[in-house]
């Protein structure tokens, strides 16, 4: 019924690709290398009895490579943002990463704040109620996950698509604007939700 684009933003070494690969294939990616540039990988789910197709855009974290990934926010309707529950430094950078899925995504870019390395709870250095009132204060959904057990991996994108649905039906977001980052799947449902304007018709009877 529709394709999303995503994003999954955050620094070098949070475990973004890992996130990414548990959620498509399924199992945990043992030889993990930081991303070169951009990876890409998409999925089809079923998100309230519509089915969507999420296509997943990991960028690379580190600070050399900013100038390319920052090119692919541009119309991405969804974002998970991802730091490391063990690194305080991860975490510290948020702010900076949030500005720019804002500014060069979009206003309106649904974002789902992770907490990932949840399986090394032993070494948290970011507790669950301080990265749960960030969320709160930058209107982030919010979900500490474990791209090594996959707990939450799926609840992840789910619920940012979900939400994203919901702005669709609410008329907040419209997927037919330029760089929304949304495309419908099946002509059918565009004329559904748009009135077919009278110049059509008039030439669908010239037609006929």
């Amino acid at each position: 019924d529709f394709l999303f684009k995503f994003l999954v933003i955050g620094s070098a070494g949070t475990g973004k690709s890992c996130l990414l690969h548990q959620f498509i294939e399924n199992k945990f990616k043992q030889d993990s290398n930081h991303t070169i540039g951009v990876e890409f990988g998409s999925r089809v789910v079923n998100v309230g009895g519509k089915t969507v197709k999420l296509q997943i855009w990991d960028t690379a974290g580190q600070e050399r490579f900013r100038s390319v990934t920052r090119s692919y926010y541009r119309g991405a309707a969804g974002a998970l943002l991802v730091y490391d529950i063990t690194s305080r430094e991860t975490y510290n950078a948020l702010t900076n990463w949030l500005t720019d899925a804002r500014t060069l995504a979009s206003p309106n870019i649904v974002i789902i704040l992770c907490g990932n390395k949840k399986d090394l709870d032993a070494d948290r250095e970011v507790t669950f109620l301080e990265a749960s009132r960030f969320a709160q204060e930058n209107e982030l959904m919010f979900l500490e996950t474990s791209a090594l057990t996959g707990e939450n991996v799926e609840e992840g994108f789910l619920k940012c698509a979900r939400t994203i649905l919901n702005k669709i039906d609410s008329g907040e977001l419209d997927p037919e604007r330029m760089g929304s980052g949304i495309q419908y799947g099946d002509a059918s449902l565009r004329q559904l939700r748009q009135p077919r304007s009278t110049t059509t018709q008039t030439k669908q009877q010239c037609n006929c």
